[in-house]
């Protein structure tokens, strides 16, 4: 209880600097309705943010609709995608997803967790996006590569596994900070605690942060 007890009092220093730094931090995938958003974040596996919205900048005028994504043709949605990388996956599984969206929830996208990662392709990182940001739901916090390396560095984590550092933060940050927690690490992680070094003398996290794993900093 006692290691608890400093992480969480670690945690509320981190946000609350963070949120000094980060005023504006959210989400930077941009999207219209829940569909939109569940596309973007699917296709923001192994893909910067900013090459998604080049893409979706396009593929949202023509695609609007889970009923439009069903319909997608294979071979025209992997080159209309093929910008974000693993095209051919990523093609696969948002038209599977698309067409059970259809057929199982009446073209809505989920609005629970459990059927969220029923759909292809689905894991908790992006049914937590979806939920947070489409329905206001905090059922957990998403965990992408710069919550893993970000929050391992400060040593609020030491699991590799991102359900595992989900259920870690959990334990340390309240449930109404999730979604504003995970985005201030992102923006910290792309600004100054960058892979393979950190920008350590100029982060406001300085004092407190253990470094771990970091062996050359700036």
């Amino acid at each position: 209880m006692r290691a608890i007890r400093a992480a969480t009092a670690k945690a509320g220093q981190i946000i609350n600097a963070l949120k000094k730094e980060y005023p504006k931090a959210r989400i930077s995938l941009n999207s219209s309705n829940p569909v939109q958003l569940l596309v973007s974040v699917m296709l923001s596996a192994q893909c910067t943010d900013k090459r998604v919205n080049i893409v979706t900048s396009k593929l949202f005028i023509k695609y609007k609709t889970a009923a439009d994504f069903a319909r997608a043709d294979l071979k025209t949605f992997e080159q209309e995608i093929r910008p974000t990388g693993f095209y051919r996956n990523k093609a696969r599984n948002i038209i599977a997803s698309a067409k059970m969206i259809e057929n199982e929830f009446n073209g809505k996208v989920p609005d629970t967790m459990e059927s969220l990662l029923k759909l292809p392709g689905v894991a908790r990182k992006t049914a937590n996006i979806v939920l947070s940001n489409a329905y206001g739901k905090l059922e957990g916090i998403a965990v992408d590569t710069h919550m893993k390396r970000v929050n391992y560095r400060l040593g609020l984590t030491k699991n590799a596994n991102p359900e595992k550092i989900e259920q870690d933060l959990m334990k340390i940050i309240p449930s109404k900070l999730w979604n504003t927690y995970a985005y201030l690490i992102i923006e910290h992680g792309r600004a100054v605690c960058k892979a393979p070094v950190p920008h350590c003398s100029r982060c406001v996290l300085n004092k407190i942060c253990p470094k771990n794993g970091v062996t050359k900093r700036l």
